[in-house]
């Protein structure tokens, strides 16, 4: 083999290698869920990339008497329509878990898709949930 074998070799399995890492990062989902609270903010922001943004207050306490809080990002156009239209209210939402946050897609790596429930709001005009990696 010559010099330039080897170099393209190399940098072929390098390149393949950050992929993989990318992918499993970025992209790989690491956990499905549910959570459940009070929808205590939710707002668009960012300089670059403008992304829907909230977080839930879980019941519960933690030993310092703090409440449990829940951010996420959300990507959905209607699932953001609907949770900002309901600010302060109970709500169930089925999330992704990544282990790495992009920009585009939001500042965590908790990204909510779908709405189960809000109390006291029929959810005809809710999104309901949807499996994604399976």
């Amino acid at each position: 083999m010559n010099k330039k074998k080897i170099i393209r070799y190399i940098t072929l399995v390098f390149v393949l290698s950050f992929a993989i890492f990318f992918y499993f990062r970025y992209y790989w989902v690491f956990a499905v869920g549910t959570r459940a609270g009070v929808l205590n903010t939710f707002m668009e922001k960012g300089v670059l990339f403008k992304t829907w943004e909230g977080k839930i207050i879980q019941s519960g306490f933690k030993a310092n008497v703090q409440s449990n809080e829940f951010e996420f990002s959300v990507e959905n156009e209607r699932v953001a329509k609907l949770l900002n239209d309901n600010p302060g209210t109970e709500v169930q939402v089925q999330y992704r878990e990544y282990l790495g946050a992009l920009p585009w897609r939001g500042m965590q790596v908790y990204i909510v898709d779908s709405v189960y429930q809000i109390k006291g709001v029929t959810l005809d005009k809710g999104v309901t949930p949807t499996l994604q990696g399976k």
